[in-house]
């Protein structure tokens, strides 16, 4: 076990070393990135301007507000809280593109600041949070496909408009007078609630309408004028990340957390706690088999002390070298087993068997660990030296030592002639 390798070892692994191990890890990241980048630059020209009424992309709304400018209806873009509290007033109308990125406070002032206006509130697929906050007693039910549908109500603005894409979140009200346009399976998608002084509040369960590339389809142009243009002013909302943020801290990391993801994460807890069940049943006791290969004692031995050299583990091959040692001297000097490796014990019984006092019994028993691979190698020598010598003078004593019949003393039958 003598260092022939120099200072390279695995506590310390050469570039080429660390290259072989992690390559597999790095090449699967640069994979993970440039597959993350690319997706993101292919949709980034798709939802570059979404719902934005400056953007003549195909999900942009520039279209929209094209029409309305013609019929007289100015559209002013704001894209925090602030802005719109301070734009929103008397004959307008406010359109909020994402409802659920506002915190519940943002949602309550901007819902206190409107409630007093005789103007419209438009929101595009409000979840339960901004429906229940804008509209008491509204609830936000399950999705549904986004398709051309007839109004099937009394809203003269859906009547006018006739068929139309819409879908999306469904909603069920309870409150008195809501218009309920656009069903989907008994359910509408367009919901639109009175309030007081002449005002009142649209949610769209989709904002499909209002895209450049369907604005011409069916009644999605009528329709879009009719919700946006009652006014003679439109607030176009657009809420933004650092709005959210400067909104306050006042979500829980649950309810950043869509629900479909609670539900997955259920039943993944489910089949875990299943699967550990399964797992950990008792198929009866256990039974030993043979080894499928006969391992040597000098191969076993062999291999650990290459683990030991590998992992610099001087200490640990020591302290069995010893330990094995004190497991084999202790009968020898007649110190029981369960005290072998207690140096009260052993220490005296040991140097009590030696003729002469120039081995260090205490140190090469019980002694530190040794400082380098050289004086390792000398350590089992000088171990199975002190071996010897202690096996040798038992036998010498055994030898000079009386036979039981002579050491017997003579009785008075003896002693008579």
């Amino acid at each position: 076990m003598t260092d022939t390798t120099g200072p390279s070892t695995a506590a310390s692994p050469t570039a080429r070393q660390l290259w072989t191990r992690s390559r597999g890890l790095l090449i699967a990241l640069t994979v993970l990135v440039v597959a993350g980048i690319g997706l993101a630059a292919v949709r980034s020209g798709e939802q570059h301007g979404r719902l934005d009424p400056r953007s003549a992309d195909r999900l942009g709304s520039r279209a929209v507000a094209q029409l309305l400018a013609e019929r007289g209806v100015t559209t002013q873009v704001v894209t925090t809280a602030q802005e719109a509290l301070a734009a929103a007033g008397p004959r307008t109308t406010v359109l909020v593109s994402d409802p659920d990125r506002l915190t519940r406070r943002q949602q309550t002032r901007l819902h206190n600041a409107l409630a007093d206006s005789t103007g419209r509130t438009v929101l595009l697929a409000p979840g339960d949070d901004p429906a229940d906050t804008f509209a008491p007693g509204v609830r936000a039910a399950a999705r549904t496909d986004v398709t051309i549908r007839p109004p099937d109500c009394s809203f003269a603005a859906a009547e006018r408009a006739g068929d139309a894409e819409l879908g999306g979140i469904r909603y069920d009200s309870s409150a008195p007078g809501t218009d309920a346009c656009y069903p989907s399976s008994g359910l509408p998608t367009l919901l639109r609630i009175p309030g007081a002084n002449g005002s009142d509040t649209v949610l769209l369960g989709a904002p499909d309408i209002l895209y450049n590339d369907r604005l011409a389809e069916r009644g999605n142009a009528s329709l879009a004028l009719q919700l946006l243009g009652s006014q003679p002013h439109l607030v176009w909302y657009l809420p933004s990340v650092g709005d959210s943020a400067a909104g306050g801290n006042d979500r829980s990391f649950f309810d950043l957390v869509p629900a479909g993801w609670m539900w997955a994460f259920l039943q993944l807890a489910i089949a875990a706690a299943l699967a550990a069940l399964w797992r950990a049943r008792r198929l009866g006791p256990l039974v030993t088999e043979p080894l499928p290969v006969t391992v040597h004692a000098s191969e076993a031995t062999e291999g650990r002390a290459r683990l030991y050299r590998q992992a610099d583990a001087r200490d640990r091959a020591a302290d069995a070298l010893r330990s094995a040692a004190r497991s084999r001297l202790a009968p020898l000097v007649g110190v029981p087993a369960a005290r072998a490796h207690e140096p009260e014990a052993l220490l005296p019984a040991v140097t009590g068997h030696l003729t002469d006092h120039s081995t260090d019994a205490a140190a090469l028993l019980f002694g530190p660990p040794p400082p380098d691979d050289r004086a390792l190698v000398r350590l089992p020598e000088d171990l199975d030296a002190l071996e010897r010598r202690i096996t040798s003078g038992t036998e010498q004593e055994q030898h000079s030592a009386p036979s039981p019949a002579e050491a017997t003393p003579p009785t008075e039958r003896d002693r008579t002639p």
